[in-house]
């Protein structure tokens, strides 16, 4: 599991005024059916548990094998696919308005707020073959190593990491709260687990 990391968003947040965050689902592979609306609402679900208000958007997108191994060798230096990777959008490097003097505003109109602005997230990107792989041996079943991967892709982009023993334990109880919060609706079943099996 793969992210490109940035400073954590913490507590709750509300950025973008005052309409509800929007998670956008793409199913861009053939390999596995996948239920884009189930996983749009789990993400929406874990926006929302993490305090995340106000105009924000993320984008999950599940991809092909050759795709993700793609994305994995270009952004991580790492050869072969992965089952998730997590490309945050710094909010600083936002551009909040037109450049070269374009116009903003009319003459009736008032300077436009930053805080107005929809806040990109960044994107999550899974690979539902390597997670239909490896589900047997890690989460348990395919429906449950989805749900996994798009709690962990959406909280590496909301900054949490696993690089430090410390860090691992604080995001895998993150996890786990917010499976048995919004995917299993109660304890975790027997047989879950959150990391792969050391070789």
């Amino acid at each position: 599991m793969g992210d490109t990391s940035r400073p954590r968003i913490g507590g709750p947040s509300k950025i973008g005024g005052d309409v509800d965050p929007e998670v956008f689902v793409s199913d861009e592979q053939v390999d596995v059916a996948v239920d884009l609306a189930r996983w749009q609402l789990l993400a929406e679900g874990v926006l929302s548990a993490e305090g995340i208000r106000g105009g924000t958007e993320l984008s999950i997108i599940f991809i092909a094998e050759n795709d993700i191994a793609e994305l994995n060798e270009s952004f991580l230096g790492v050869v072969g696919p992965t089952d998730v990777l997590s490309f945050p959008i710094d909010a600083s490097e936002l551009e909040t308005a037109p450049q070269n003097g374009g116009a903003t505003r009319g003459p009736d109109r008032a300077p436009q707020d930053p805080s107005d602005l929809p806040l990109l997230l960044g994107d999550v990107v899974i690979c539902p073959k390597i997670a239909e792989q490896q589900a047997p041996t890690h989460a348990g079943n395919l429906d449950d190593e989805l749900a996994l991967l798009v709690v962990h892709g959406i909280l590496h982009v909301l900054g949490h990491d696993h690089a430090e023993p410390d860090e691992t334990i604080v995001m895998r109880r993150r996890e786990l709260e917010l499976l048995e919060q919004l995917h299993w609706h109660g304890p975790a079943p027997d047989g879950f687990r959150q990391e792969p099996p050391t070789p």
